[in-house]
């Protein structure tokens, strides 16, 4: 297992994801529940791994190619 530098990592609230994506607050939830988009809670506060956003978006690049 590779270990990032800490420096490198990041992880984003759902309002930054909306942003990105630019969707609804109610569909991001939905994909994290679904589990095509991963994250994690720190309290009651949920989580998305900016690897796993590029991951959930290179995913979707390549199904349209």
């Amino acid at each position: 297992m590779s270990t990032a530098p800490l420096t490198s990592i990041e992880s984003l609230k759902v309002p930054e994801v909306m942003k990105a994506l630019r969707l609804s607050r109610s569909k991001v939830y939905d994909l994290i529940r679904s589990r095509q988009l991963e994250s994690f809670t720190i309290g009651r506060s949920r989580r998305i791994a900016a690897d796993s956003l590029r991951t959930f978006m290179s995913e979707r690049i390549e199904e349209a190619a």
